[in-house]
């Protein structure tokens, strides 16, 4: 017998409390990845329905703010910095140039510019983080920091499988392979797996690397939060309320505490396990903010954007290297 639709309602909406309030304390465990999470929320959002959404989404910038600032503790400054020196111009331009494609192809294909951004930033400098730290200064909305992160997911895991059996036929070197990982792998995650599968010499340069960009999200999500309001809004109310990217001065503080202080290494790693968890967190209930409709509302061509400049960036730094 079929219940009446008032209490089927009801008992969706009660069963999607109970997993929103139970998934939190599982996010904590080491084996849910961000993707899972992100998944996890998605799928809660579309099939059930999220009835405490006016809480996850009032929650879920707060957290991804500290996150950032608290994943600054697992970043050792002096080595990225003494890393980045002789390639700062090669970096600054290569991300320059992955943004302004990145915006280019974000306009031609009429994707949001919003959605157009974060894609483009987590192709320039380093997947997940970036899109993060560029998220929480323009206050993007969930569903396109959702889309964002799918994209980069997706192609993440295409290029851990994809990439080092590419490199070893085409005869890459360790140092080659690690370089062009770096670069056209998003996450520093998925760079570490591919060039850990490759070579002990391709992990310490695909590493180091992938680092000295991840640097750059200092930068670059300041610029972003000064101009944003300039050129990607129209109207005073949208104006009001941006914010600019304190948060990253946190990031920037807590890595240069942990730097100058080695002795304080066992606390820099629980605060950096701490944000990753919370990152994990802050993941799941951004997917349990999507609707049928924003998700309709996104389309297609979110991805095709982000493929395309993910291809022509692998592309072109292979050629280069």
């Amino acid at each position: 017998m079929n219940l009446p639709s008032g209490h089927n309602k009801s008992f969706k909406n009660n069963f999607a409390r109970a997993l929103i309030g139970v998934s939190p304390i599982l996010l904590f465990l080491p084996v849910v990845s961000p993707a899972i999470a992100l998944l996890l929320g998605v799928a809660i959002a579309l099939s059930l329905g999220n009835p405490l959404r006016h809480f996850s989404k009032a929650l879920s910038p707060h957290f991804l703010a500290i996150a950032v600032v608290g994943l600054g503790a697992g970043m050792n400054l002096q080595n990225v910095l003494q890393a980045g020196i002789d390639g700062f111009a090669h970096t600054a331009i290569s991300i320059a140039f992955a943004l302004c494609a990145g915006l280019a192809l974000g306009r031609l294909l009429k994707v949001g510019s919003s959605l157009s951004l974060l894609i483009a930033s987590g192709t320039a400098i380093c997947g997940g983080s970036a899109i993060a730290a560029v998220a929480a200064t323009i206050h993007a909305k969930d569903h396109d920091i959702t889309v964002a992160l799918a994209v980069v997911f997706i192609l993440n895991g295409i290029a851990l499988m994809l990439f080092p059996p590419l490199g070893h036929s085409i005869g890459l070197t360790q140092e080659q392979f690690g370089l062009w990982a770096a670069i056209a792998i998003h996450d520093t995650s998925s760079v570490v797996g591919a060039t850990a599968s490759y070579g002990p010499q391709a992990l310490e340069t695909g590493t180091t690397v992938k680092l000295v960009r991840a640097l750059w999200i200092i930068p670059v999500t300041f610029m972003i939060g000064l101009v944003w309001s300039r050129l990607y809004t129209a109207t005073t109310d949208e104006k009001t309320h941006l914010k600019r990217p304190w948060f990253i001065l946190g990031f920037l503080l807590m890595a240069g505490l942990f730097t100058w202080m080695p002795d304080w290494s066992n606390t820099a790693h629980l605060i950096n396990q701490t944000a990753q968890r919370l990152m994990v967190l802050t993941l799941f209930l951004i997917g349990t903010n999507l609707t049928r409709e924003s998700l309709a509302h996104v389309g297609k061509n979110a991805l095709i954007q982000g493929i395309l400049l993910w291809l022509f960036v692998s592309v072109f730094t292979l050629w280069l290297i």
